[in-house]
């Protein structure tokens, strides 16, 4: 056999060892011991070709090496595993000593320092010397909880991401609505201040502290938006109906400077948010509210209002809305598609998805030929969603409805993504 070489011992290689005398004293299944360790294997350091060259290395454990009292050691030559993985000689130590370091494997060195084993008549390894896969056996269950705490952490990620970007749309409804509607008001100063907020949303490995902490950011900016963006409702009705002088109007308007609503993003936390409130009771009874309405319910009315605002503000929807919308569908769309970067990837994928939940080629044709390809892309992603989700027995039936609706003018593709946005970040 080959000549492992002698090796600079460290406390990694310290701390491994300890870890296979441990791991002798348990019985772990194989399987078990490979799922674990790969499920956490980037968050602990492994790169795929470590993870390569111990997959390699599980391959030549049996059974019975992983029982009680027993120790899982591959004695392959480097000539054997060089051939098995791709790697010169230099990548193998380079890997193999990773592996040990990060206390995922051990080196089980013989006096000489070749690798050498035997096994008697049952197959159980009697005298063995080479890389010792005991470590796993002592660190499943650690992998296992982390693997638990890693899954919390990206679920609660996925929530704050998705209530960031509710919070995101209903500012920008807010803004949009102001503006075309010629509300007085500062709504240049919150779109500056909504794009530095922007502008720090996190790219990648965001964790659930940054998302937390914009989230609030976010939700302060539209709290503060809402407040302005009622004023401005209450002025322009008075200026309406009442003769008022401008130094009279100007006078209403003088709380709407956005520097008094909101700061600097690096310093929006504040001890008490102004309440939403309109001193009209007549203005709450003509909107369908119910005066002195506990907050719950008028969050709700809110909302409703917003989606039904943002369905008739928008006439298009965007890709980044629909794959948010529909997480599901998103992910198959990725998994067949790669990255979709723009309607036409989209519509591709759309039309491989089309058989897998039944819905015939002629009615996607029929849906494509009276919606248009976006139009009919959406509402692909939207049917797909809700039989993903049960809420659909017959998805080319849906389909056709919604291809009646919108030859009757009565399809509102915004407000069913938009609703569904709303309702994942309840």
């Amino acid at each position: 056999m080959k000549h492992t070489g002698w090796r600079k011992p460290t406390p990694g290689l310290g701390i491994a060892e300890q870890l296979a005398q441990a791991g002798e004293q348990v019985a772990i299944p194989k399987t078990r011991a490979f799922v674990a360790v790969k499920r956490v294997g980037a968050y602990i350091g492994l790169k795929a070709g470590d993870m390569m060259l111990l997959d390699t290395l599980g391959a030549f454990t049996q059974a019975q090496d992983w029982e009680e009292g027993q120790r899982p050691i591959v004695w392959a030559s480097n000539a054997y595993l060089m051939e098995q993985t791709g790697f010169s000689l230099s990548a193998l130590k380079r890997h193999a000593r990773r592996l040990a370091e990060i206390g995922v494997i051990s080196f089980q060195d013989s006096p000489n320092g070749k690798r050498w084993g035997r096994r008697d008549a049952e197959g159980r390894i009697v005298e063995a010397y080479g890389f010792d896969l005991s470590p796993l056996s002592a660190r499943v269950e650690e992998f296992e909880e982390l693997h638990a705490d890693l899954q919390a952490e990206r679920e609660l990620c996925q929530r704050l991401k998705r209530q960031i970007t509710v919070a995101r749309r209903m500012i920008r409804a807010r803004i949009e609505a102001a503006v075309s509607s010629a509300l007085r008001g500062p709504w240049t100063q919150f779109t500056s201040l909504f794009e530095e907020l922007l502008d720090r949303l996190p790219r990648r490995h965001e964790t659930s502290e940054q998302l937390a902490r914009l989230l609030m950011w976010f939700k302060e900016l539209q709290e503060r938006v809402e407040v302005a963006y009622l004023k401005a409702t209450e002025v322009a009705q008075i200026v309406e109906n009442t003769p008022e002088t401008t130094e009279q109007v100007c006078e209403k308007t003088q709380d709407m400077n956005p520097r008094e609503v909101i700061s600097e993003p690096h310093i929006l936390i504040t001890n008490q948010l102004n309440p939403v409130i309109s001193n009209s009771s007549e203005k709450e009874e003509a909107a369908g509210a119910v005066p002195n309405a506990p907050p719950e319910e008028r969050v709700d009315r809110e909302l409703e209002d917003w989606v039904a605002e943002v369905s008739k503000k928008r006439t298009a929807l965007d890709l980044p809305t629909i794959m948010q919308a529909c997480p599901e569908f998103a992910s198959w769309a990725r998994n067949m598609g790669g990255f979709l970067k723009d309607w036409g990837d989209l519509h591709r994928v759309a039309g491989q998805l089309r058989p897998m939940i039944g819905i015939s080629e002629h009615a996607w044709n029929v849906a494509q030929d009276r919606m248009g390809t976006q139009g009919a892309t959406a509402a692909f992603a939207l049917v797909f969603e809700k039989h993903s989700a049960g809420e659909v027995a017959s998805p080319g039936g849906y389909l056709r409805g919604m291809v009646e609706k919108a030859g009757a003018g009565e399809l509102h593709l915004e407000r069913s993504f938009y609703g569904r946005l709303s309702g994942q970040a309840a």
